[in-house]
């Protein structure tokens, strides 16, 4: 498979690919696939609370989640999507990204159903009073929207979803058995930052920063 002193059992080069993956491509992968927001799609976006978002920068890649009340992300027209930026730990990676590259692509969850939602296409950054003041959450505006111009949707089948079981709620993680985020702070930081008191307050700092 590797081949011209590669390592052995690594793709290297698009043939290499297309020979390990060679069956047809399942017809409907490529019907479902169109370049606006259909009245489907339109209602699969307003029924998700959730949304990963990749960008891509100088640095690298980033994709960081984003959530609100289902329908957060709003359909101005067939080619045109809105995210409100909402307050964040202020490190604002994906902006910096978009500044540098306006590309972008959102895989969007909708909790108890298998099928996702992608949507690529290109942001543009604004800070329209108006349109930052439609997206008020407890009295507070985001200080930017993105403005996603659309490039290509489609839904992803359910497999992975399936697969992983991620509605199913008897399989559902304690959260009490993985580290707290105080004890994840305090064991890179060598206890500078984090611990105990970290999580202490965490309840109350979420109440007072969530928007």
């Amino acid at each position: 498979m590797a081949q011209n002193g590669s390592k052995p059992h690594v793709i290297s080069t698009m043939a290499e690919l297309e020979a390990l993956y060679n069956e047809p491509v399942y017809p409907p992968a490529k019907v479902k696939e169109t370049d606006r927001i259909t009245d489907a799609y339109r209602k699969l976006v307003e029924a998700s609370p959730f949304c990963a978002m990749s960008t891509n920068g100088p640095d690298g890649l980033d994709c960081s989640p984003r959530g609100d009340p289902k329908g957060f992300v709003r359909v101005l027209d067939e080619h045109t999507v809105v995210v409100p930026d909402r307050r964040g730990n202020n490190r604002i990676d994906s902006l910096r990204n978009l500044i540098h590259d306006p590309r972008v692509a959102l895989l969007f969850l909708i909790p108890g159903v298998s099928e996702t939602l992608r949507i690529m296409g290109r942001v543009t950054i604004s800070t329209d009073p108006e349109l930052c003041a439609s997206f008020t959450m407890q009295g507070k505006a985001p200080r930017a929207v993105l403005v996603i111009a659309v490039e290509k949707v489609f839904f992803q089948c359910a497999k992975a979803i399936v697969r992983s079981k991620l509605w199913d709620p008897t399989i559902q993680v304690e959260r009490a058995t993985l580290p707290t985020a105080g004890k994840i702070l305090a064991e890179i930081s060598g206890g500078k930052i984090g611990g105990d008191e970290h999580d202490r307050i965490a309840p109350e700092r979420m109440k007072a920063t969530i928007y």
